[in-house]
């Protein structure tokens, strides 16, 4: 079995850097300890090995399409999903009551990295269904939670979530779907919504939407928006409930995971039920939104971990050309060195290397931050929910943007090879191309980020990463080593400031055009120093465990985790200082000028 991910490096960021245990401490999750723990993760490597890794390149190969009204996938997917439901792997979070493991979600999400890694074609499948079921359970009634919530835990029904239409996009405030209240309490929905991942496929006997609808008479805009329950099959009659599945997206990855257009009611017939309050529909969908972004950002991390291992252990096989001597000159009668032993490649699985680890302990940082902001009380339930919507945004852009640019270096790595069918470095990197686009394009998430999460409660979230990493950076001067990369890092918190500096008395002055106008080049600047204070985090708990010899990991590895913080800070953190001098400059290029036209 070929290696795709690290099981070492997930327990190193669980256990010795972000503190697993802590979670243990809440009384949601007191359950659980390191031995339950190990016992899910050994299960998910195990079930991972044998059931998801086989069949990815073969999904690639076979991948969903339609014909005769109906999406064909690939039929091992009907395994998974039902050996998912049966097992209690698609409601990891879940309440007991509802059926589920009530697991933290920062043990979800490091299940999932094994998952996504093996294969990232099939938990968009189980995560979605998870995702329109916990809506349900938070904000539907009891009948609805009885209706359709077992049935999409046990892997019977698959769930969606259906947002984007074919005139909106991602303007959401533009949605023209219809809502009719009938007398019977229920509502009759009419519309089409397109780009629904999971939306129909042969896996499952139903279908259980959850639809944003605008309900006739409500007010225009985001404020008119409601949420619905749509299933294709009435639950308790089978009957057919006129939601026709018009086509299948042919997409250049992650061909395995269908993405349909759907239309509602297109004979008059589609039954929908109100879950909550009427025109809450976009507030109670961000739940999902926002989960599912860090789902996004988890898979990307993941296929990039797997394109770094595949291009590894490439390296470590290839023979060609040799090594450079101290004369300058090659010896021709030296048998050809390993690639990996040439610095421009060991250069290119180091920034690998870099980015994916860095991005991995990003994501298990955020939602760690998702178990205390839902259970923890006071100051620091609200201090983790302001860390929370501030990582969000950085935690879902940087490893899909990223991630792409890591798995591009291991086709490099591969050369001619990996742009051939033959090797799977190709097919990562068409995989992995969807994330920035998943869940609210990369501008979407930078506009989010600048407009909304740097500025909301006068800028506190930022103060409480500020001092967060402030204190790793304490720790890690305690040790000499780590003393220049501590310092970098502090000159780019400043470098921060002096943006925010010039950027917010234009949001203030109410030019937020000009504001807003490089948001994605602060978000390259921004995510890129948060996942340098990540590494100095790995670097500080790899230097603690080779000094107390307490770590559970030999020498190597953690002496590998410092050299990799130190490529970092070499040749990726200085790229934030481009970023600086852009945000710096004052000549609007981008804004549109009267009379002005650039095009042509």
């Amino acid at each position: 079995m070929a290696t795709y991910m690290n099981m070492d490096q997930l327990r190193f960021l669980l256990y010795e850097v972000h503190g697993v245990e802590d979670v243990f401490q809440l009384p949601r999750y007191s359950n659980f300890d390191k031995e339950s723990l190990e016992i899910l993760l050994d299960s998910a490597k195990a079930w991972a090995d044998q059931d998801w890794y086989p069949y990815f390149r073969e999904m690639d190969e076979k991948p969903a399409y339609f014909k005769d009204g109906k999406v064909i996938i690939h039929p091992h997917v009907k395994k998974i999903f039902k050996d998912a439901g049966d097992n209690g792997w698609i409601g990891m979070y879940f309440d007991h009551e509802h059926g589920g493991m009530q697991a933290p979600h920062f043990i979800v999400n490091a299940i999932n990295h094994i998952f996504e890694s093996a294969n990232n074609h099939m938990t968009g499948y189980m995560g979605l269904t998870a995702g329109s079921a916990h809506l349900i359970t938070t904000f539907g009634k009891q009948e609805l939670i009885d209706r359709f919530v077992p049935n999409m835990l046990n892997g019977k029904w698959a769930g969606t979530m259906c947002l984007t239409e074919p005139q909106a996009g991602s303007s959401l405030s533009d949605v023209k779907t219809m809502a009719y209240a009938q007398a019977d309490g229920s509502y009759k929905i009419k519309g089409q919504k397109i780009f629904i991942s999971g939306g129909d496929h042969d896996a499952t006997s139903n279908f259980v939407h959850l639809v944003l609808a605008r309900i006739e008479g409500a007010p225009a805009g985001t404020k008119g928006i409601s949420l619905f329950v749509v299933p294709k099959f009435l639950p308790e009659t089978e009957a057919f409930n006129d939601v026709i599945t018009a086509g299948d997206f042919q997409k250049m990855g992650q061909r395995g995971y269908c993405t349909t257009h759907l239309v509602f009611g297109e004979n008059d017939g589609c039954v929908g039920w109100l879950v909550g309050e009427a025109n809450l529909g976009l507030k109670q969908m961000f739940q999902m939104m926002n989960g599912a972004r860090i789902d996004v950002g988890m898979t990307a991390t993941s296929t990039a971990t797997a394109a770094y291992y595949a291009s590894l252990q490439y390296a470590k096989e290839r023979p060609q050309g040799r090594r450079i001597e101290s004369n300058g000159r090659k010896n021709p009668n030296q048998e050809p060195a390993l690639i990996i032993e040439h610095a421009d490649v060991r250069r290119m699985l180091l920034k690998q290397k870099s980015i994916v680890e860095g991005a991995l302990s990003l994501l298990l940082e955020t939602a760690k931050h998702v178990d205390f902001a839902l259970e923890g009380e006071g100051d620091q339930k609200k201090e983790n929910h302001l860390l929370l919507e501030l990582l969000t945004p950085m935690a879902k852009t940087f490893p899909s943007e990223r991630g792409k640019e890591a798995i591009d270096n291991g086709l490099q790595v591969l050369g001619g090879y990996g742009f051939c069918t033959d090797f799977i470095l190709q097919q990562y990197y068409r995989d992995i191309r969807i994330m920035s686009l998943y869940e609210g394009t990369t501008g979407i998430q930078s506009l989010d980020l600048l407009g909304r999460k740097i500025t909301m409660e006068n800028g506190q979230a930022l103060q409480l990463l500020m001092a967060r990493i402030t204190e790793t950076n304490q720790e890690a001067s305690n040790y000499d080593e780590l003393k220049p990369y501590v310092k970098q890092l502090e000159a780019r918190l400043g470098d921060v400031q002096k943006v925010l500096g010039r950027l917010i008395p234009m949001a203030m002055a109410g030019d937020y055009e000009s504001f807003l106008a490089d948001a994605t080049i602060f978000m390259e600047m921004a995510s890129g120093i948060v996942v340098a204070y990540q590494w100095i985090k790995m670097a500080t708990a790899a230097k603690k465990a080779l000094v107390t010899g307490t770590g559970a990991f030999d020498t190597a590895f953690y002496e590998s985790k410092i050299h990799t913080m130190k490529y970092y800070f070499k040749y990726e953190l200085p790229k934030a200082i481009a970023c600086l001098e852009t945000l710096m400059n004052e000549e609007e290029l981008t804004i549109v000028q009267e009379k002005q036209e650039v095009f042509g």
